[in-house]
């Protein structure tokens, strides 16, 4: 059984005062297998971000279903879902959203303290996720006392502290320049590849998508093409 699974997934929204629905995602079908790293792609208003928010349960599908680890989302109530989200799947954003008057292990560790854990506990998490991403040294620092590659590879351990299984990431280079996008995606990679972790990236950059494992290509709310990587030959 996959990691995750969406079927026949749709969502339309209303604009406009004679409440026009429009299609975000029409009908997608959408597979990730444990240890897989995928890269949504597509321009603005392709309907990708909205694919991931409803992979992630942030936002509810019109009609269709999310399956993660063999649980129906869309059978979960509003409480049980925010459990799934905080517990069982990692979100990284373009805009880091780490808490300004946080301390850096602080914010990774946060996930932890809304889940009840011991102040030990949610210390030493935090800290191991920290170490994962090269952080340690800057683990009591505060977020303005970070360079945005710092800041996000804090993200990253803060999506890691859970040790879900589905990491969601929406434009996480998006903010960076190009020596630390290389890094950061260098550092996805290598939690792929060492933790098996599963991560499905959302970007509209071609050499970005090119990390994954595989490129799924989005445009007008449908899957266009889902194209495995080749790999290099020496």
């Amino acid at each position: 059984m996959p990691i995750l699974s969406a079927e026949h997934l749709t969502k339309t929204f209303e604009t406009g005062g004679d409440a026009t629905r429009v299609a975000a995602v029409g009908g997608v079908n959408f597979v990730a297998e444990k240890g897989e790293f995928v890269a949504i792609i597509g321009a603005s208003g392709s309907g990708k971000s909205t694919l991931l928010h409803m992979l992630g349960g942030i936002t509810r599908p019109t009609s269709g279903r999310v399956v993660l680890e063999g649980v129906d989302l869309a059978t979960l109530d509003d409480d049980a879902l925010a459990l799934i989200r905080r517990r069982r799947i990692g979100f990284i954003f373009q805009r880091y959203n780490l808490l300004p008057e946080l301390s850096l292990r602080e914010n990774v560790a946060l996930p932890l303290v809304l889940d009840g854990l011991t102040a030990a506990a949610c210390e030493a998490a935090a800290s191991a996720a920290l170490d994962a991403v090269g952080m340690t040294n800057r683990a009591g620092h505060r977020p303005d006392e970070l360079s945005g590659g710092e800041q996000q590879r804090g993200a990253i351990a803060r999506a890691l502290v859970t040790e879900p299984a589905l990491v969601l990431a929406d434009e996480p280079t998006g903010a960076l320049d190009s020596g630390n996008s290389s890094r950061v995606l260098g550092l996805l990679r290598e939690l792929v590849e060492q933790r098996q972790q599963t991560l499905v990236m959302v970007t509209h950059d071609p050499e970005i998508a090119a990390a994954a494992d595989r490129t799924v290509s989005m445009r007008d709310g449908l899957i266009v093409a889902d194209t495995a990587a080749v790999a290099e030959v020496s």
